[in-house]
């Protein structure tokens, strides 16, 4: 039997896949270096099922449909390059190799350049939500050649999540090169920024107001039928009611280090190579790099013996303010990934449509939230739109909240409780609002001890001057 389409790679994520593709009636072949893996998952999951278990590549490939489509599902940077080298003797010109794994846009570009100069078509795809999304619906960000895109379509949307109000499949193709692995890592530097605000707003509930998690969960499952209607706003709530086995929260028996995987880092890296504003989500970063210095912090917080202070004023206000500083954080964080993937967008020649990297995002990725059909709408209204908070609806989303803002990061500093990305949204805003900003002194002082000279406000932009400070 000749299957549709073969997977490399049974980690939890590829096995996920190849089961949802078999229940939207695919039939798979799989491969894994590991020929045990291969047997475990065949006996144990996919007893009964459409899936063959290959003990070769060349068993492999010569079990698949012609034009053959492959998903590899290994671990980013050499690995992808070996299996694409193991792969290239078994391919024929027409065939499809998608990398569906977390790879840098860069490899990707040069990946899918090497191997259509062969005549294989490759396709860089991000894929969100996690091994449940996986196996149930993931967001599917496929970018690179769009012939093969053209023969995926029907099993990738087959997959893919569907957006709650329209039914349409949360996955499309997003552009040439390495655009699809780009806008998943946007998406992942996203998903930063929201963790750290999410990890800030209970800590001011829990250590400013000395609120129970559980009355906090109840805060978020309210805050969860509005505005900041999101998937992590949903398991955050869920979260912190989970108990450890002596009944107590078992969030308070977590230690307060948080890891990372590289993505966000690499949104970051790619914001300040492209020259946008990434203020927010790269804080996000740093805050999980903080965290990893957590026998320095306890040494300075025996030296310095610094006291936080519980909330003295009405609580209700207090948790309203919050609310609206979580809110409008959170739009300056989809706002600069836009402006990123904008950036992005001209600089690589990807043609990214906006509307529809909302549209995708709208379930099955981590980010899903309600407010992605707003995003989608102002997209559409404007597709030249340089600023999200600038379309009229998030502006006056913004300006409505901004004096809780204000007062809850007000209220965090008395209180003696650090909260980076709600302050960098917040001096985002103002920065980004502010027609003259203090650089006018960086530019002095960089002529006067560089000479790298400056513009003056009445003269022509692209005139340059220099003075002589003494």
């Amino acid at each position: 039997m000749q299957h549709d389409i073969g997977l490399i790679g049974l980690a939890v994520m590829g096995e996920n896949l190849v089961l949802n593709m078999v229940d939207n009636g695919f039939s798979v072949s799989v491969y894994n270096r590991t020929t045990r893996k291969t047997d475990q998952f065949i006996e144990t999951k996919a007893a009964g099922k459409l899936i063959f278990g290959a003990q070769s590549l060349q068993e492999f490939f010569n079990s698949l449909k012609r034009p053959r489509k492959v998903i590899l599902m290994v671990k980013a940077g050499a690995p992808v390059d070996s299996f694409i080298e193991q792969c290239l003797p078994f391919l024929k010109k027409g065939d499809i190799l998608i990398d569906g794994g977390n790879s840098h846009f860069e490899d990707t570009s040069r990946r899918e350049e090497e191997l259509h100069e062969k005549g294989i078509h490759f396709l860089g795809t991000g894929i969100s939500g996690g091994e449940e999304g996986a196996r149930f619906g993931p967001s599917i960000m496929p970018g690179g050649s769009i012939e093969g895109w053209e023969q995926c379509k029907e099993i990738l949307q087959s997959i893919a999540a569907k957006a709650p109000d329209s039914n349409d499949p949360c996955c499309n193709y997003i552009g040439k090169k390495g655009a699809g692995h780009f806008v998943k890592m946007v998406h992942n530097g996203i998903e930063y920024g929201d963790m750290q605000l999410i990890g800030e707003a209970v800590e001011l509930l829990h250590t400013g107001l000395q609120l129970s998690f559980d009355a906090i969960a109840d805060i978020f499952e309210e805050w969860n039928k509005g505005p900041l209607n999101s998937f992590l706003i949903e398991i955050t709530a869920t979260l912190l009611r989970k108990k450890d086995d002596d009944g107590s929260p078992l969030v308070t028996k977590i230690l307060d280090v948080a890891e990372q995987k590289g993505t966000g880092k690499w949104t970051s890296e790619a914001a300040l190579d492209l020259g946008a504003p990434l203020s927010l989500i790269t804080e996000s970063v740093f805050c999980r790099m903080v965290s990893t210095f957590k026998n320095e912090r306890e040494e300075a917080a025996k030296i310095v013996e610094r006291k936080t202070k519980s909330y003295t004023g009405d609580p209700t206000l207090f948790i309203q303010a919050l609310h609206d500083a979580l809110y409008a954080s959170k739009i300056m964080s989809y706002t600069q990934g836009f402006m990123l993937l904008r950036q992005a967008s001209k600089t690589y020649d990807f043609n990214l449509n906006f509307p529809e990297i909302a549209l995708l995002w709208r379930a099955g990725c981590i980010i899903r939230s309600s407010f992605l059909t707003d995003i989608e709408k102002a997209y559409k209204k404007n597709p030249d739109l340089f600023c999200l908070f600038l379309d009229p609806f998030f502006k006056n989303e913004v300006l409505e909240r901004e004096n809780n803002w204000k007062k809850t990061l007000s209220d965090a500093i008395d209180m003696g409780i650090p909260v980076p990305c709600l302050s960098s949204g917040y001096n985002f805003f103002l920065s980004f609002t502010t027609s003259r900003l203090s650089a006018y002194v960086i530019q002095a002082q960089r002529d006067f001890f560089g000479a790298h000279t400056y513009e003056r406000i009445d003269k022509p932009r692209g005139e340059y001057f220099h003075s002589k400070w003494m």
